[in-house]
């Protein structure tokens, strides 16, 4: 299996892809146009990235059948245009929760004591001691969390060991949970500070923004390492001007692609703003197991051609009834059945064949968009003779 590797990885994942025996290519820094022509030229079965995008063009380039997230969120893979070539997006999720509940602490103990600042004051040859010691303090002060996945449930332990009370907002949150809100804005109406940490979707793309920052208190801290379109930023901006919001963020909405660019986002140019370079997964510790899960998800595709944590699997199909075939195991009975189904003009979504022991018997499920009336059934029963039974079963009915 060839990989195709368009970002830097870890050494020790190199080495184990090669030992499971793939062609590794590593091109790191290979993006836009490059990434284009690296995979028509190389062919590659698989394509690992981290912050490299991946469009439509990019997947149309070569025969892929897996494009692997180094990382958790894959909102840079058009995992639409994937979906409609047949490619599995996959990613690692978790591997990095700790790095980036790490950063995110790290960011509010910054902004409270404001380091950056201090450590630019006296590389400047400057000691102002009155002025920076002016500093809340963390304990006592509460915490809210938008988002309580892996990362924000990693965010829980370290508030307390900081004396800090913890409220969050989260879509799977059951309403008995202790601090429990019922809405994002309730949380930041209570809380202190706020830090966000949601996958990047749909229904959390501009989650954060005005309705919220006007629920903040004023002077409250703001983290967000999440991703940058979960948050209004034109909205953050004005919050941090009108209410003195001070903000910790990691993700930016004009942030350059690849590891190194021009950087000209104009809020990170705020004195009330600590920004960091989206480093929250980029820790040795994180970036190892992420490594190892990435080979994990590539040596079980290569050896069962199943994809761990795939992403785009439709959860429904349009199947409406599923053909149940019980057969004696024998070359070319579910082939005449697949024809007379082709035949009906039935399409089908799904199928199984499962082995009983022995290898003597086994039972076909074929999931179809069509229901195959009498007709189509004694086709289908007289198709071999080694078909045993063959009936129809409704979807409801098997998820029941």
């Amino acid at each position: 299996m060839r990989v195709l590797i368009s970002d830097k990885f870890e050494q020790s994942g190199l080495d184990r892809l090669k030992q499971i025996g793939c062609e590794v290519l590593y091109q790191p820094g290979t993006k836009d146009d490059a990434l284009v022509q690296a995979v028509a030229q190389t062919n590659p079965d698989v394509l690992v990235v981290r912050s490299t995008k991946v469009p439509e063009a990019v997947l149309a380039a070569g025969p892929l059948k897996l494009v692997v997230r180094a990382g958790a969120g894959y909102n840079t893979i058009d995992v639409a245009a994937a979906s409609r070539r047949g490619i599995y997006v996959s990613n690692c999720p978790g591997k990095n929760s700790v790095a980036v509940a790490e950063l995110a602490f790290g960011l509010i103990l910054a902004l409270d004591r404001r380091i950056a600042d201090n450590v630019i004051s006296l590389r400047a040859g400057k000691w102002n001691k009155a002025e920076f010691s002016k500093a809340r303090g963390l304990y006592g002060r509460t915490l809210g969390l938008i988002g309580l996945g892996q990362i924000g449930r990693e965010m829980v332990p370290r508030a307390r060991a900081f004396g800090m009370p913890v409220i969050a907002w989260s879509r799977s949150q059951a309403p008995d949970t202790p601090g429990y809100r019922a809405t994002p804005q309730e949380v930041a109406a209570d809380a202190d500070i706020v830090s966000v940490h949601v996958a990047l979707n749909a229904q959390t793309r501009g989650l954060i923004g005005e309705a919220f920052f006007a629920a903040m208190r004023p002077g409250s801290y703001f983290i967000n390492t999440s991703r940058a379109e979960v948050v209004d930023q034109a909205a953050l901006a004005r919050a941090i001007r009108e209410k003195k919001i001070r903000a910790g963020l990691d993700v930016f909405a004009a942030e350059p692609s690849g590891g190194a660019g021009e950087f000209t986002d104009d809020i990170a140019k705020l004195d009330a703003v600590y920004g960091t370079h989206h480093i929250g997964a980029s820790t040795d510790q994180a970036q190892e197991a992420i490594a190892a899960e990435t080979v994990r998800i590539i040596q079980t595709f290569q050896e069962t051609s199943k994809v761990p944590n795939v992403v785009n699997l439709a959860r429904v199909t349009p199947a409406v009834c599923a053909l149940i075939v019980r057969h004696l195991d024998r070359p070319g009975v579910l082939a005449r059945v697949l024809d007379v189904i082709s035949e009906a003009h039935i399409n089908v979504q799904e199928m199984e064949n499962i082995i009983f022991e022995g290898a003597e018997a086994a039972v076909a499920r074929i999931h179809l968009e069509t229901e195959p009336g009498p007709e189509v059934m004694a086709k289908v029963r007289a198709a071999s003779k080694e078909i045993l039974e063959a009936k129809v079963a409704q979807i409801p009915e098997l998820r029941s």
